[in-house]
């Protein structure tokens, strides 16, 4: 599904060079929820960046359903974005001129796919994320962790091969973060979603099939979750988060 390679990409700020990714090599498999986290400048959401194509990066290989995303032109990247990436943001994104039911039909409306087909996914990923009671409400109606919901089911109303969420807990509180995380499982088991998550939350993290753990622009290391309970696999994240801390 999405391959990366020995990925690199450096930034110049005057006479000084600084590198944020070093020789990133990772794979997200059809149907797999996994999460990156490491460290404030480690490179996480720079690694989401480039993923995406909105940050070139300097070198090595991005590979999403075996296209190489860095030869595609501009026109070619928009169409990806739009109808084989989807994108969760931190601070929700919605427009507050439109609906719920609006905002999740953005994607399909400036593809120009706007039909009943369109309108039937966007009613049913309201089902499916328990907000088919606020669809006609706007932004400003709606508590926080619905309005993260809402962007979960914009981000999947194109039918993606993978959504991206950066930090999508971070502007929630507690309960609110739990329920956005189980509307990502519930995006997994019953949509088949295959998501790709950076975030410095342990518990988010431990609620994925992967943990991929960035240090100074580097793969420091992966923990699958296997058969783990999802309390004993927060455990050992915490394990290897203070274990980087003390070096």
């Amino acid at each position: 599904m999405l391959t990366v390679k020995n990925l690199y990409k450096s930034y110049q700020v005057g006479k000084n060079r600084f590198d944020v990714l070093c020789g990133v090599d990772l794979a997200v498999r059809k149907g797999e929820f996994v999460a990156v986290m490491g460290p404030s400048g480690s490179g996480k959401t720079t690694l989401l960046n480039c993923i995406s194509c909105y940050t070139p990066a300097d070198s090595g290989s991005i590979l999403l359903d075996g296209v190489e995303l860095a030869r595609l032109k501009e026109d070619e990247l928009a169409e990806v974005r739009n109808r084989k990436l989807g994108f969760v943001f931190q601070d929700f994104l919605l427009l507050d001129g439109l609906s719920v039911r609006e905002n999740i039909l953005l994607p399909a409306i400036l593809s120009g796919n706007i039909n009943s087909t369109a309108e039937a996914r966007a009613d049913q990923l309201c089902d499916v994320f328990g907000i088919s009671a606020i669809r006609d409400k706007y932004p400003a109606e709606i508590s926080g962790g619905e309005k993260q919901r809402t962007a979960v089911a914009r981000a999947l109303i194109n039918h993606p091969l993978l959504v991206l969420a950066d930090e999508p807990t971070g502007n929630l509180d507690s309960k609110s973060a739990r329920a956005v995380i189980g509307t990502f499982e519930q995006a997994r088991q019953a949509l088949g979603a295959t998501i790709f998550m950076v975030t410095h939350d342990s518990y988010a993290a431990s609620h994925c099939d992967r943990v991929v753990i960035l240090q100074d622009g580097r793969v420091r290391r992966t923990l699958e979750k296997g058969g783990m309970e999802r309390g004993a696999f927060q455990d050992a994240l915490l394990d290897v988060i203070r274990e980087m801390g003390k070096e």
